[in-house]
């Protein structure tokens, strides 16, 4: 290995304003759900323009409660793109309905419109649509599909579309505060609407306690502790994506002359590059294996497809960008000196 200390894939960007929150809170006594939580809703819901906001434990739970609000079950089906994570998967699979795996555009990572066209069903209930890396979906062609569209911003939150920020285009949209999204908590997850009646069904759903009713609900609450980080992160949040889209703009300089593909730009589309990925001629294993020696964390941005996972096939866009795709690390706690060393290196392995 190139001497030097191992630069990450990810990490959090964190300082003394999240630890003061925290600190707060703990001498507070309140730990669990209570004013953090409800002052980090009202900051979510004002800053993207929309109804409300339901903080709950991960996005994967909001998803799922998200569904349940909308009446998914057996017999339902929900259209995923097979190039993102398993979350989405599972969270369909938790209400009994099914989740019919849909194509990605090779170019910009996002769901296919057309495709997603071609596979409407009668059973077809809903359309989750990831901003894969940060990069809003083509959301005006999806609408004119007429299904109701799931907004995923994990990777997007403080991204726009057409001017209009993303979350606000579909019957709800979700977050997630992981540790290493644009934005974290720790741990944590956001549902956004305009609808009040799902947004009164989430909070229903998120807390099973002092209930008359037999009626199935969750222990999926957000503590005070999480809120308060999330609150100054998203204040922190400009920063970040300022800071994420001047490093993609050094990445792009030094890095387009060498024969890799580095993302494109879409001008009806504000990208805050939550992931910068490349995509790489032949395998990926040799270019992982010598970012690896050269002390540079490079990864796939998505570890394994849905359809693999299914046992299907037919998806060429997602197996062309699989097999060519990987995460250059970008996060706004990179130093100055670190970026420099991660160009440089990555032109070495490319070169």
């Amino acid at each position: 290995m190139i001497p030097g200390r191992l630069i990450p894939h990810s990490r959090p960007t964190l300082g003394a304003a999240e630890a003061r929150s925290v600190m707060k809170v703990v001498q507070s006594g309140q730990l669990a759900q209570g004013p953090e939580v409800a002052s980090f809703e009202d900051e979510m819901s004002d800053r993207t323009g929309v109804e409300g906001a339901v903080a709950v434990n991960s996005g994967t739970s909001a998803l799922h409660l998200g569904l349940l609000a909308l009446g998914i079950g057996p017999g339902d089906e929900v259209l995923v793109p097979s190039y993102v994570c398993r979350a989405l998967l599972n969270a369909v699979r938790y209400t009994g309905g099914t989740a019919r795996l849909v194509d990605v555009d090779p170019d910009s990572f996002n769901i296919d419109p057309d495709r997603v066209g071609k596979a409407l069903t009668k059973r077809s209930r809903a359309v989750i649509v990831p901003h894969l890396f940060g990069l809003p979906a083509e959301l005006r062609a999806l609408r004119a599909l007429g299904v109701p569209i799931i907004e995923d911003c994990a990777h997007a939150i403080g991204a726009s579309y057409r001017g209009k920020p993303v979350g606000t285009f579909g019957i709800f949209s979700f977050c997630s505060f992981y540790a290493t999204k644009l934005m974290t908590s720790g741990e944590g997850g956001m549902i956004l609407s305009r609808s009040q009646k799902i947004l009164d069904r989430v909070r229903s759903l998120r807390e099973y306690d002092r209930k008359s009713s037999p009626a199935l609900s969750f222990n999926y609450k957000m503590t005070d502790l999480q809120a308060a980080i999330g609150r100054v992160q998203l204040k922190r949040l400009p920063a970040f994506i300022a800071r994420r889209k001047a490093l993609a703009g050094r990445y792009n300089a030094a890095l387009a002359g060498l024969p890799i593909q580095i993302p494109g730009v879409y001008p009806d589309r504000d990208h805050c590059y939550y992931r910068y990925v490349i995509r790489v001629k032949g395998g990926l294993r040799p270019a992982l294996e010598r970012f690896r020696k050269r002390g540079i964390s490079c990864e796939r941005p998505v570890f394994r497809p849905l359809h693999h996972l299914t046992g299907q096939r037919g998806f060429p866009g997602t197996e062309h960008v699989f097999r060519r795709a990987i995460s250059v690390p970008l996060y706004p706690s990179l130093s100055d000196r670190e970026v420099e060393r991660i160009l440089s290196e990555t032109v070495k392995v490319f070169d």
